[in-house]
């Protein structure tokens, strides 16, 4: 684990490993309920299970070709975590960060940044060129940390929800992955 650059100095970030992944659920549920109340469906919000995320997370944090992903902790346990990979829309060279989550009691510490800084920097050594993110239309407040950071925003568009329902995305681009990396 290292010291993350500009949060707190409690916080570390770390590639986690399948002892973490209760830790992650965590983060990933609350997150989900303290971010999405009043944009998603809360029965649907309700119904999110960390045992059952828990359990994905160890699947997942075991496969040797799975998603990059880096966690952030401080003295109480996982904060936060962010995910990426190759984007979604198939474009050479493209990274997509496609999950960032910190617990709204740790933002505004730098924990984010940091997350999103470490994880383009591990996908740029990966030989990703750019880097896209996409974030809810609504939410106005991770739109303006995308934006803060340098992104570009595309035009919305509607992408498939939790029940089948539609939802409008937007997505961020940074077209120098450098710029988000430093």
């Amino acid at each position: 684990m290292s010291q993350a650059r500009g949060a707190s100095s409690a916080v570390v970030i770390f590639p986690p490993g399948p002892a973490d992944a209760e830790g992650l659920a965590h983060v990933h549920v609350t997150s989900w309920r303290e971010t999405y109340k009043g944009l998603l469906p809360d029965a649907f919000l309700a119904r999110m299970s960390q045992p059952g995320f828990a359990r994905r997370f160890a699947r997942e944090l075991t496969r040797l070709n799975g998603p990059l992903t880096l966690a952030a902790a401080d003295r109480f346990g996982v904060v936060g975590y962010a995910s990426g990979g190759p984007s979604r829309r198939g474009v050479a060279g493209e990274a997509e960060i496609a999950v960032l989550y910190v617990l709204q009691a740790s933002q505004g510490r730098g924990v984010g940044r940091e997350l999103l800084t470490r994880t383009a920097r591990a996908l740029r050594d990966q030989g990703f060129q750019s880097l896209v993110i996409s974030v809810l239309r609504e939410n106005f407040h991770a739109r303006g940390f995308y934006e803060h950071l340098g992104g570009v925003a595309e035009p919305a568009r509607r992408e498939p929800g939790p029940g089948g329902s539609m939802l409008w995305e937007v997505a961020y681009r940074w077209p120098d992955i450098r710029r988000v990396t430093g």
